[in-house]
């Protein structure tokens, strides 16, 4: 398959699962929201100062990136 054909079927599909992705955190955000927040799971680092505040969710990043991790497998399991 030419490479430009490929990258544009490649696009295609990145574009229609972030509008799913998105219709379901609309959806989700009418309903009442998700069964867990994201951004503010146990082991996310916050702290709180006098002055200001620092947040960094840890176990967010991770479960982001296995969730993305076997989507990406999938996709080039699929694939051949």
């Amino acid at each position: 398959m030419e490479p430009i054909r490929e990258l544009g079927r490649t696009m295609i599909l990145a574009g229609a699962a972030l509008a799913a992705i998105g219709v379901l955190v609309w959806f989700a955000a009418r309903s009442g929201g998700l069964p867990m927040r994201l951004g503010r799971l146990p082991g996310d680092i916050a702290v709180q100062g006098k002055h200001g505040s620092f947040y960094f969710p840890v176990v967010t990043c991770i479960l982001l990136s296995v969730v993305l991790t076997l989507i990406m497998w999938l996709v080039q399991w699929l694939k051949k």
